[in-house]
């Protein structure tokens, strides 16, 4: 690092960089990123953000404009020959091979093997000992290295992913959406390995939507609207309003303090369900016209109750019970465990999955099959599609939830993470379903999508659905929730009536599984 009173030369230059498919999707931005400086990169979905990233680390190719590193011509022809000269991404899709070990993935261009003679035999030793090296260096070196990567939580295989770019030849790192599946325990090691990045001289690209993160962790601010960029500032002049409003244009609000919903008949109740070690003993119940949140640290159990709610997974005890939303409450099913989600979804239970990629969405089909796909009958007559129909639904829901596409017909594994995750939504609103469980609902989309999002989850509450809310953003949360259950350890520790929670109470209940259980809210 230069002395302080020197203007240090830029690490990585970036002038009048540019992508264009069929439409330009980044024009004309230029930055310098220094040693040791992280710099913030935020934006709405489809604001350009990835596309800039991908371009540094060699996935991309730009269409106008140049790059130098370290005052050197840079222009990666991939992603192997920009991490060779030191620039390495995060990216927040994960690229490990579930069917290996942890050590595999993290030393998989550079395992140790017996030497020239014995090149097929792996230093297994060595390897894990390596590994947890690597693992150390974000707070993770209680994992055996010899686990299977399939094994881990979604958090702890972001964990290793991160690790496993962590490297000492590093000069610049692109973290795109880090702590999106990580707890607070492990963001806090994150930022600490940061920290020790930063004194080293390397120059981090920090991109995310966690605007707390952002203030708390960067020097600089970069701020992409439409492809353009819009702002560079010292990440200290500005505020967290101040910035959203450069990135969708407007101010956008968030209240936690609102009142409670008021609550309607009892939808769904849950009693005794568990399922081996994950779920244990959970009784719950889910009211129309209110939001009941769902929080605790990654593998508490909070997706598995979700899932066993909808058939995904099988539950082992207990009973789940829905009702229709009429006078007199008759049962529409009860049920130790359904057959299939089919079941569940023919009982009015519809559910956003944590990872709309893989468990979501069908990335090779348009958006029109994603949105009817929850209820082809609707738009069928005597088994045959009525197109004209369908088109129509699909179209107002298009208008209603802001999707950004070019068609209905557009591929939605071409959409940006946000307007993909309004397309679920969309499905679910197609389908009317009573009772929606959401598994991190707004994971990786921006604060204007959000807000969007947010806003037709509210209009559900209001017509009297009742939502079940998983979370890891707390704040998100407190704005949304009129309950709020804390998952540890498997059990449902405590729930928490809006206007009794503070973010040190949740989080104090995520860290404490001494609590009794808790029983259902009295009808």
């Amino acid at each position: 690092m230069p002395p302080s009173n020197a203007i240090p030369e830029p690490v990585l230059t970036i002038q009048d960089v540019g992508k264009t498919y069929v439409t330009p999707v980044l024009q004309g931005v230029s930055l310098n990123l220094f040693p040791g400086e992280v710099l913030a990169l935020t934006g709405e979905n489809g604001a350009g953000k990835s596309t800039l990233a991908k371009i540094i680390c060699g996935l991309e190719p730009a269409s106008q404009g140049k790059m130098t590193l370290a005052g050197q011509e840079f222009a990666p022809s991939s992603r192997r020959h920009a991490e060779s000269l030191g620039v390495r991404m995060v990216m927040q899709e994960l690229s490990l091979i579930p069917t290996l070990t942890v050590a595999e993935n993290l030393l998989l261009v550079d395992i140790p093997n017996r030497g020239r003679w014995q090149a097929n035999w792996i230093e297994r030793d060595r390897l894990n000992a390596l590994a947890t090296q690597q693992l150390a260096k974000v707070g993770m070196q209680a994992i055996d290295p010899n686990t299977l990567v399939s094994e881990l939580g979604i958090g702890q295989q972001q964990m290793v992913e991160i690790a496993r770019n962590l490297q000492d030849d590093t000069r610049v790192l692109i973290l795109d959406e880090p702590t999106a599946m990580l707890t607070p325990s492990e963001t806090h090691h994150l930022f600490e390995q940061i920290a020790r990045l930063q004194s080293q001289g390397v120059a981090i690209i920090y991109v995310s939507h966690r605007l707390e993160e952002l203030k708390a962790i960067a020097d600089t601010l970069v701020v992409l609207r439409d492809g353009k960029l819009v702002q560079v500032c010292p990440i200290n002049s500005v505020t967290e309003d101040d910035i959203v409003q450069l990135m969708v244009g407007h101010a956008v609000s968030q209240d936690l303090d609102r009142p409670r919903r008021p609550r309607g008949n009892l939808l769904l109740r849950a009693e005794h369900i568990g399922r081996g070690r994950l779920v244990k003993d959970i009784s719950l119940d889910l009211y129309a016209g209110e939001v009941l949140g769902l929080a605790g640290l990654v593998g508490s159990g909070r997706t598995e109750v979700v899932r066993l709610l909808f058939g995904a997974d099988q539950n082992e005890h207990g009973e789940i019970t829905v009702y229709e939303n009429a006078p007199g409450q008759p049962v529409r099913a009860k049920v130790k465990k359904w057959a299939a989600p089919l079941a569940a979804i023919a009982a009015g239970i519809g559910l956003i999955t944590e990872d709309r990629k893989s468990q979501g969405l069908l990335l090779g089909q348009p958006i029109r099959i994603n949105t009817t796909l929850s209820d082809v009958g609707s738009v069928s007559k005597a088994g045959w599609l009525q197109r004209a129909r369908e088109v129509n639904i699909v179209k107002a829901l298009i208008d209603r939830l802001s999707v950004r596409c070019n068609s209905m017909e557009q591929a939605v594994g071409t959409l940006s993470g946000g307007n993909q995750q309004k397309v679920i939504v969309s499905r679910w609103l197609h389908r009317n379903c009573d009772v929606l469980l959401l598994d991190e609902p707004t994971r990786g989309v921006d604060v204007g999508a959000r807000a969007d999002i947010y806003a037709e989850l509210e209009q559900m509450a209001q017509s009297g659905k009742a939502l079940l809310m998983v979370s890891s953003d707390l704040r998100e949360l407190m704005q949304m929730a009129d309950r709020i259950g804390v998952m540890s350890n498997g059990k449902l520790i405590k729930i928490f009536e809006r206007g009794q929670w503070t973010e040190k109470s949740l989080l104090a209940a995520a860290f404490n599984d001494t609590h009794q259980p808790v029983a259902p809210v009295a009808a």
